[in-house]
């Protein structure tokens, strides 16, 4: 599918505000709500955008407390430690990755004793490095505006 400028403003905007009316979007973006609507229901068929989602305060749930664990699989058991990850229900996400440690696991818990419980449960077929957030820097990326699909070198 060809992007082009237009469709990365519409995507701009969706990111800020998903909940924006056709009518809106189209006026941010300069076009018509038929024009807007054609184009995002492209984006959708595409699978560009993927779906709408809302952002939740974890902190005002009483998720007070974020770590990032490395993880180190023993003996194999990347299949179990996958099943039990899957299902972990403070688990933010898990990516496989290179280096020492086979996976990066983000948890949110509202006390230390979760993490604990964590570590526990997985110990025995891993190993675990804990690392405890205490802030976050937000990232303001424009990641749209610098697509490989618009660069001018491609052919």
């Amino acid at each position: 599918m060809k992007i082009d400028e237009i469709d990365l403003k519409i995507i701009a905007e969706l990111k800020k505000d998903s909940r924006l009316s056709m009518r809106e979007l189209g006026r941010k973006v300069n076009l018509s709500p038929p024009s807007v609507t054609e184009r995002v229901k492209r984006l959708e068929d595409s699978g560009v955008i993927e779906g709408y989602t809302i952002q939740v305060n974890r902190k005002k749930l009483g998720f007070t407390i974020d770590c990032i664990i490395e993880v180190t699989i023993k003996n194999g058991e990347y299949k179990r430690f996958k099943e039990f990850i899957e299902q972990y229900p403070t688990a933010l996400s898990c990516y496989r990755i290179a280096g020492q440690a086979c996976y990066m696991v983000m948890l949110t818990v509202s006390r230390l004793e979760e993490i604990e419980e964590f570590i526990n449960d997985v110990s025995a077929f891993a190993t675990t490095l804990t690392h405890i957030i205490f802030s976050e820097v937000k990232i303001k990326n424009n990641l749209e505006a610098h697509t490989p699909l618009l660069r001018s070198d491609e052919k």
